[in-house]
């Protein structure tokens, strides 16, 4: 059973964020602003920005948890979550509504991908973008890898998913998942009603393990190696499109949450997690299994993978999901979810 948190929102609640300390922000449509602690159901902080341009992606400061980042439209904002009053800046990088944020470990850069295509990389000393990134529609997620300075991932309409060094303007890999989808499927070819358009994607703690959720409903597991990264895994997550991934801290498991109303759990940890703690003699293993593609092509076995890995929790939250984050609240992991209601759902998770 949910429980629900209200107050903060007028409208549908579009985007969702935690801070290390237990802070959570929400963003929602025409302007709206929230700010929520200590899991008590109600907002300790309420904004409303000028309504013409809804909230769509908000994300805090890993090293100073009190910075806030939202977007509003296409303006970047800097809130202090410690007084949830007026921006303490507003500045403006993009040319079109922005769908997400992140923020690197060491708080000196922000990205911000739009509906442009394009990921604005802001220097937060000068408030100035030093790095223009483009996808060729949408792009719908960015990250920032763990422990890996200047280097991040993204995602976008164009069903493409890429690999991306601040020091150089193009991707250092790309994987085309539709192109993935025809290889792997050679007799739909060009019959593909449900094409992977990609919609979200999150790192793991170890930097080196990524998720995507796709209209297609599947969820792809991808590892970097160097300047490269390959399919691990592939399975069915949801009926209808998988709007959100996001992996749980210092673990292996992942939730997604769908179209379809479900959110559900999974444990890739003996999938990945094992080659993790080896990663020479996993590359070795891959390696004599198949030579290693551009286009990210899964091996037979792995392409069966969604047979055999079935979820570990399964939340039949019954609404269309805008966006999941994760915090504990009184010593307990809870999953938050936004759908297009004016509250946020809380659920229980298991203990690892």
């Amino acid at each position: 059973m949910a429980a629900r948190w209200a107050g903060g929102h007028c409208g549908a609640v579009l985007c969702l964020g935690a801070s290390r300390e237990g802070l959570v922000a929400s963003g929602g449509e025409r302007g709206e602003l929230a700010l929520w602690g200590g899991g008590e159901g109600s907002p300790v902080g309420r904004l409303r920005l000028p309504p013409e341009d809804d909230v769509g992606a908000v994300s805090f400061c890993p090293r100073c948890p009190s910075r806030l980042y939202a977007s509003h439209g296409a303006a970047l904002l800097l809130l202090d979550a410690r007084a949830l009053t007026q921006p303490v800046e507003r500045f403006q990088v993009n040319e079109e509504e922005i769908n997400c944020l992140a923020v690197d470990e060491a708080g000196g850069f922000l990205a911000a991908a739009d509906d442009s295509g394009a990921i604005k990389v802001v220097d937060l000393a000068s408030k100035k973008a030093c790095r223009a990134l483009r996808h060729s529609n949408i792009c719908s997620s960015v990250a920032f890898r763990p422990q890996r300075p200047q280097s991040l991932v993204s995602c976008g309409l164009d069903m493409q998913v890429m690999l991306w060094n601040l020091q150089k303007a193009r991707p250092l890999w790309t994987t085309n998942l539709q192109e993935c989808e025809a290889e792997d499927n050679p007799q739909s070819a060009g019959q593909l009603f449900n094409p992977p358009l990609a919609h979200s994607l999150s790192v793991a703690s170890c930097g080196n393990i990524f998720g995507c959720g796709a209209q297609d409903g599947k969820v792809r597991i991808f590892r970097v190696t160097g300047v490269k990264f390959e399919r691990e895994l592939e399975f069915k997550g949801h009926s209808l499109g998988v709007s959100q991934v996001l992996f749980m801290p210092e673990t292996y498991w992942l939730l997604t949450g769908g179209n379809d109303g479900k959110v559900l759990l999974w444990d890739v940890s003996s999938d990945v997690g094992k080659q993790q703690k080896s990663p020479a003699k996993s590359l070795h293993r891959r390696k004599a299994q198949a030579p290693a593609r551009k286009d990210g092509k899964l091996n037979k076995a792995a392409s069966n993978d969604h047979a055999r890995i079935l979820p570990k929790l399964t939340i039949e939250h019954g609404e269309k999901v805008n966006w999941l984050t994760c915090t504990e609240i009184k010593g307990s992991r809870r999953v938050l979810v936004a759908d297009q209601s004016s509250s946020i759902s809380v659920y229980p998770l298991p203990e690892s």
